[in-house]
């Protein structure tokens, strides 16, 4: 067989991990092998918190529905205790943004869930 060199090859792949470690800091966006470094814990940090962030906007939309609630007279906990109890099937997501952006409605729908 013939001799084949890889050269190309070896410019092309380190182009390409180069162009995906363009906006790092100092060594890590222009020296190949901390480049690859940097990259391999990018994509581990992306897949975690890709993952978090489902906590984290949970949390927040607790945080707006109980600020939504307490006006109203109620904390957080009793109002999801008593949308379960009523069987009124709004996820938080949803509670947290009538909270934010329609008040009267999440109004109703809290005087419904108390009645």
């Amino acid at each position: 067989m013939a001799r084949v060199k890889k050269g190309v090859n070896a410019l092309k792949t380190r182009k390409k991990v180069l162009k995906q470690a363009k906006g790092f800091r100092f060594g890590r966006s222009t020296k190949e092998r901390m480049a690859r470094e940097a990259l391999a814990h990018a994509g581990a940090y992306a897949f975690a918190h890709r993952k978090d962030k489902k906590n984290d906007f949970r949390k927040l939309w607790n945080i707006k529905i109980n600020a939504g609630a307490r006006p109203e007279g109620i904390s957080y906990s009793k109002l999801i205790d008593a949308l379960k109890k009523k069987k009124i099937k709004l996820d938080r997501k949803i509670l947290a943004d009538l909270a934010e952006h329609n008040p009267e409605t999440f109004k109703t729908v809290v005087t419904e869930a108390v009645k």
